[in-house]
């Protein structure tokens, strides 16, 4: 009996790691189907999603499903109805996450509290009113221990007067001041500098996919698309 026993036992450890193997290899199969269809899908870009036969897509924080022999495609929210939970959202909260953590504190203008609490990107236009006014509160956002990381949005794009100021902000020797002063129509010293970061926020903005400003990507990768006063970003903050 035992080395029935011992074969049996063999059989069910190599059960799971031989189905982990067909679904590595299923996986990899649809990467090559759906990314030999479709040009603008990168191989990493495929993904395993929670319905059986159907494959994640995410670019950037676009999220679609695509049936495993790449027939079908299907772009729209994901609700698992039992849990109360968007999972598409949930996608788009982690492409943002990881989007976001290709920008470090050196290439974004940073306001930071003397105790921080939370820590949050905005996406901002200089001539925006809501963005002019949310930094007009830069302060009380500080008080409730928000760390507040801007980074630069034109949102009328390159060759804009919006865009020339985003420049003129990065290129001065004191970016959080002038930043200050930019939105309040005032003059600010600067000075002339190569620098693409202008063009990365902006190329960043709109993988995101921000329709406007001003846009706040939370700790978690959740975004807030306009102005919420500080209290009521910090109940965003906390809402779960």
């Amino acid at each position: 009996m035992k080395p029935i026993l011992y074969g049996l036992l063999m059989v069910s450890l190599l059960l799971p790691v031989a189905a982990d193997a067909a679904e590595d290899a299923q996986l990899e199969a649809a990467r090559d189907k759906i990314s030999s269809i479709f040009s603008e899908i990168q191989r990493e870009n495929v993904h395993a999603s929670p319905i059986d036969g159907w494959y994640t897509v995410r670019r950037g924080a676009i999220i679609a499903y695509v049936s495993a022999d790449g027939r079908y495609l299907l772009q729209g929210d994901l609700i698992d109805i039992d849990n109360q939970v968007n999972l598409s959202e949930k996608e788009r909260d982690l492409a943002r996450l990881e989007m976001m953590a290709t920008i470090d504190d050196d290439h974004s203008i940073v306001f930071t509290p003397k105790n921080v609490q939370h820590r949050v990107s905005i996406f901002t236009d200089i001539d925006c009113g809501y963005c002019r006014r949310l930094h007009s509160q830069i302060d009380q956002y500080l008080e409730e221990g928000i760390e507040v990381r801007y980074l630069l949005y034109p949102r009328n794009g390159p060759q804009s007067p919006s865009w020339t100021k985003a420049e003129e902000v990065w290129c001065a020797s004191d970016r959080n001041n002038a930043l200050t002063l930019a939105k309040q129509d005032q003059e600010f010293e600067t000075q002339s500098c190569d620098s693409p970061t202008v063009s990365d926020h902006y190329a960043l903005g709109q993988d995101i996919g921000l329709r406007g400003t001003p846009a706040i990507v939370l700790e978690d990768g959740r975004l807030v698309s306009g102005y919420l006063p500080p209290d009521g970003l910090l109940a965003r903050i906390n809402q779960k």
